[in-house]
C-alpha cells in the first residue's frame, strides 16, 4: 500500500510539473579566502529524485531567477549562473572572513492556473538561501526577500540548528515547514511566537527545508489575473 501511494504521488508531479516542486542552493557551507566558491541552482522534489532538467518545459517556467551573494560586510554581488544538464552554476570568490549568504530569487513566474486540481489561479514566488562559512562563521544567514518569504538561519543553539522563517520581514509565529531528506523521508515542524525553531539533525546528509505560505492578496501579472501569490523558501542543511 506505501509503495502505491508514493507511485501515485510521483505521478501526480510528473503529470503536472511545477506543483509542489521548489527551487533550492546547493553549495559547500565552509569556503576560504580568495578560492572560487561553487554553487548549484536545482528545481524539483529532492525527497522524491526529481530533478527537472534546465532544458525541459518544467524549469524554463522557473529560469527567469536572480542569484545574489551577500559578503559578511553587507555588501551585494549579483552571480551569473550557467546552465547545466539538471541545474545551474555560478561562482563567486570570497575576500572576507565570516559568513556569505547565497540568495535566489524568483518572483517572475507566468500565472498557473490549477483548478482543475482544487488549488485556483495563482502566481509563484520562489526563494532559497544558503550559508558559506569562509574560515570563521557563527553567525546567522542575511535576508534578502522583503516581499515574500525567507528561512534564516541563526547562529546554532547547543550544536541544534536553530531557524527563523519570516514572512515580508516579520516572524511567522506556529508556522508550518518541512524537512525532507532523500527516499521520501520528512518531517513536519512548527515556528514558536517568534517565528524560530531548534532541531537536531538526525543524520549526516543533505537536508533541505520549505516553508510555503499562501498570501490571499488578487493581482495580474503579465496580463493574466490571480487569486493569491503562493510563496515557497528553501534552505539547504547543513
Amino acid at each position: 500500500m506505501k509503495r502505491t501511494v508514493i507511485t501515485l504521488i510521483i505521478a501526480l508531479f510528473i503529470a503536472i510539473p511545477g506543483f509542489a516542486h521548489y527551487m533550492w542552493l546547493e553549495t559547500s557551507t565552509t569556503g576560504s579566502l580568495e578560492v572560487k566558491h561553487e554553487v548549484k541552482v536545482y528545481f524539483g522534489e529532492y525527497t522524491y529524485g526529481i530533478l527537472e532538467k534546465t532544458s525541459g518545459d518544467a524549469y524554463k517556467k522557473v529560469a527567469n531567477f536572480k542569484l545574489w551573494v551577500i559578503a559578511p560586510d553587507g555588501t551585494k554581488m549579483r552571480l551569473k549562473p550557467m546552465a547545466g544538464t539538471d541545474h545551474y552554476t555560478a561562482y563567486f570568490t570570497p575576500e572576507q572572513e565570516g559568513v556569505y549568504t547565497v540568495v535566489l530569487n524568483n518572483n517572475e513566474i507566468e500565472v498557473i492556473d490549477y483548478t482543475q486540481y482544487d488549488f485556483g489561479i495563482f502566481k509563484t514566488h520562489y526563494h532559497a538561501t544558503s550559508k558559506v562559512s569562509v574560515e570563521q562563521g557563527s553567525t546567522g544567514t542575511a535576508t534578502l526577500n522583503p516581499e515574500g518569504l525567507v528561512v534564516k538561519q541563526l547562529a546554532n543553539e547547543d550544536n541544534r540548528i536553530k531557524l527563523q522563517v519570516l514572512f515580508k520581514g516579520q516572524p511567522l509565529k506556529e508556522h508550518e515547514f518541512k524537512v525532507f531528506v532523500a527516499d521520501h523521508w520528512s518531517k513536519t515542524l512548527y515556528t514558536d511566537e517568534n517565528g524560530e525553531v531548534v532541531f537536531s539533525l538526525p543524520w549526516t546528509t543533505k537536508y533541505i527545508v520549505e516553508a510555503t505560505k499562501k498570501e490571499e492578496v488578487p493581482g495580474t501579472y503579465k496580463g493574466k489575473d490571480y487569486e493569491f501569490i503562493w510563496h515557497c523558501a528553501t534552505l539547504c542543511l547543513p
